[in-house]
C-alpha cells in the first residue's frame, strides 16, 4: 500500500485548471468505470476535465454517465494531443506502466504535466508525483471511490458516480466471487446502492446486451477450443484471426471467456489466447496460491494480480505461443496443484 496525503492531492487538484484522465489500452469494466466515475466528479466541482482512452472500447460499457466525452487516442489523435499539451494535472487509472498506453505512453512521456497514479495492480512503476496505490483492493473503483471520500466528496457521489463505480467493482470481481472481495467492498457497495442505484440495471447493462454472435463464439470457444490437462489442473482455449472474423468479432467479444473452464471440478489455471493486430494476447486466471502475475512477467511481457494477469507472446505466431505455455506447465506443477 503507497497513499499519499490527501492535503497533497486537494492542493494539485485545486491548484489544476485542465485535468486529464488516461487509462489502459483495451479498457475493461474497471477501466472506464474509475475513470468516468473519476470525471463526473471532478466536473461536479468545477473542473476542466477530459477522459483519453488509447483506443476504443466495447459497446456494453458506452451507456457509462459521461461516455460521449470520452476520447479514444486511435481515433482523435491530433484533439487528444493538444488536450494532454494543454493540461497540468493527469490522472492514470487501472494501470501502473506508461507501457500499457501504447503510443499514448509515448505522449505522456513528454507531457510536463503533474501525474497522479490511482490502481491496485502490482509492483507499479515510479512515473507519477503522487500515488494512491493498494493491491489489496478488489478493483481501481474501490480506490476511486476511497479517494472521492477522502477529499471530502462522499455527499457528490450520485446515481451516475456511483453506477460507474459498482460497474468496476462488479467486473473485476467477477460479480463479487473473487477472494478479493472484503467487508469493506460490500460497505462500498452499500453506499452506491443507498444512491438509488439498481444493481440489475447495471448488471443488465453489462451482461445481457451480446450480440448472437458472441453467445456463438462462446459457445464455439467451449465445444470446439477448450483443451483440458487434467493431471495439472489446467485448462486454455487459442482462437485466431481468422476464427474471431468468422464470429464477426467485436472489441470485448472474448471479455470473461477465460473464467469458464473455472466451473470444471478439479481447474485451478486457465489461459486464453487471441490473435489479432498483430500480436498474441493472452489472458490467465488462477485459484488459490499460483501467482499468474509473476507467471505473466517472467514468460510473457505481462502482470496483474496473483490470480488474474495478462500477457503477450513474444513469437507473433499463435500455435508457437501456445506451445511456449505447454512446455512451462510441467515446470509450474507443484505451484499449480498447490492449494
Amino acid at each position: 500500500m503507497q497513499k499519499d496525503s490527501f492535503t497533497k492531492f486537494k492542493s494539485l487538484i485545486n491548484k489544476s485548471n485542465n485535468i486529464v484522465i488516461v487509462t489502459h489500452y483495451n479498457p475493461d469494466g474497471d477501466a472506464m468505470g474509475s475513470s468516468l466515475a473519476l470525471y463526473n466528479y471532478l466536473v461536479k466541482i468545477d473542473k476542466i476535465v477530459t477522459v483519453i482512452t488509447p483506443n476504443e472500447y466495447p459497446d456494453f460499457l458506452q451507456w457509462l454517465p459521461g461516455n460521449k466525452k470520452v476520447i479514444a487516442y486511435t481515433k482523435q489523435q491530433k484533439k487528444a494531443t493538444a488536450i494532454v499539451h494543454k493540461s497540468d494535472l493527469i490522472f492514470t487509472l487501472d494501470f501502473n506502466s506508461l507501457s500499457r498506453l501504447e503510443s499514448l505512453g509515448d505522449l505522456l512521456k513528454t507531457s510536463l504535466a503533474k501525474k497522479i497514479l490511482i490502481d491496485h495492480h502490482q509492483q507499479p512503476e515510479s512515473y507519477a508525483n503522487l500515488i494512491y496505490h493498494d493491491v489489496a483492493a478488489c478493483s481501481t473503483c474501490e480506490l476511486v471511490y476511497e479517494f472521492i471520500c477522502g477529499l471530502g466528496g462522499r455527499k457528490l457521489i450520485d446515481q451516475d458516480i456511483a453506477a460507474c463505480l459498482y460497474t468496476g467493482i462488479m467486473t473485476d470481481t467477477g460479480s463479487f466471487r473473487f477472494d478479493s472481495v472484503t467487508p469493506t467492498t460490500h460497505k462500498i457497495l452499500a453506499e452506491l446502492l443507498s444512491t438509488g442505484l439498481k444493481p440489475s440495471t447495471v448488471h443488465s447493462a453489462i451482461y445481457d446486451t451480446y450480440s448472437q454472435s458472441r453467445v456463438k463464439l462462446l459457445g464455439y470457444c467451449l465445444t470446439e477450443k477448450m483443451v483440458v490437462i487434467p493431471e495439472l489442473q489446467t485448462a486454455y482455449m487459442a482462437l485466431t484471426e481468422k476464427e474471431l472474423q468468422k464470429f464477426d468479432y467485436q472489441k470485448g467479444d472474448t471479455e470473461g471467456i477465460v473464467n469458464y473452464p473455472f466451473s470444471i471440478k478439479g481447474i485451478t489455471f486457465c489461459a486464453f489466447f487471441t490473435e489479432g493486430e498483430g500480436k498474441i494476447k493472452i489472458s490467465f486466471r488462477s485459484k488459490g496460491s499460483f501467482d499468474v502475475n509473476q507467471f505473466a512477467r517472467k514468460y510473457f511481457n505481462g502482470g496483474g494480480h496473483i490470480n488474474a494477469a495478462g500477457g503477450r507472446g513474444d513469437l507473433n505466431d499463435l500455435q508457437k505461443t501456445v506451445n511456449q505455455f505447454l512446455e512451462l506447465l510441467p515446470k509450474y506443477k507443484k505451484d499449480i496443484l498447490k492449494k
